[in-house]
């Protein structure tokens, strides 16, 4: 009988621009396991322009096995008037199929939270899909499903706002 060889170490690391092919494409994954393969309209090169320009709009961090990468998690800023202070929100985080269940998910959420205590945020928030399994782990991390708040977002047709003032009609870009 053959041992099996040793699993290498999780790692994780900033993303550079150089990872925005890597981006990317995880992206696209995540956006075709939910069910939205065309939904994904950035580009490797409006990654580029908005999350490594002079004013980052997003940061991220790539895991890896073995120097393969193995999943991402790509994450933004809020601040919080009750906590009086900011957090991380999870806009995507994807781990590859046949890694799943092997700690890469954790890492990822590790270096979040290390994050967190380093810079002194108070809270990390995310949506998770009704459907998904990772609902589960998420809670074992001790998150929450919060009952009586319901997410909302405007999509790419709500790009108008229409505000009535005294005047008439004030248009604002949303």
């Amino acid at each position: 009988m053959k041992d099996k060889a040793p699993i290498a170490p999780v790692t994780v690391r900033m993303a550079t621009v150089d990872d925005v092919e890597l981006l990317h494409r995880f992206s696209v994954d995540l956006a075709t396991y939910e069910d939205e393969p065309d939904a994904v309209t950035a580009s490797p090169q409006s990654l580029a322009r908005h999350g490594f320009g002079k004013q980052p709009q997003f940061a991220a961090l790539i895991a890896e096995r073995g120097g393969a990468p193995v999943g991402f998690v790509l994450y933004t800023f809020n601040y919080s008037v009750w906590t009086a202070a900011r957090g991380i929100f999870i806009e995507d985080m994807w781990v590859v199929p046949e890694e799943r269940r092997g700690g890469v998910a954790r890492a990822l959420m590790q270096a979040l939270a290390q994050e967190c205590v380093a810079k002194g945020y108070k809270r990390i928030d995310l949506n998770v899909l009704d459907w998904n399994p990772a609902r589960a782990f998420y809670e074992s991390l001790g998150f929450r499903w919060i009952r009586n708040w319901l997410p909302y977002a405007s999509g790419p047709r709500a790009s108008m706002v229409a505000i009535e003032n005294k005047t008439g009609m004030v248009r604002a870009m949303v």
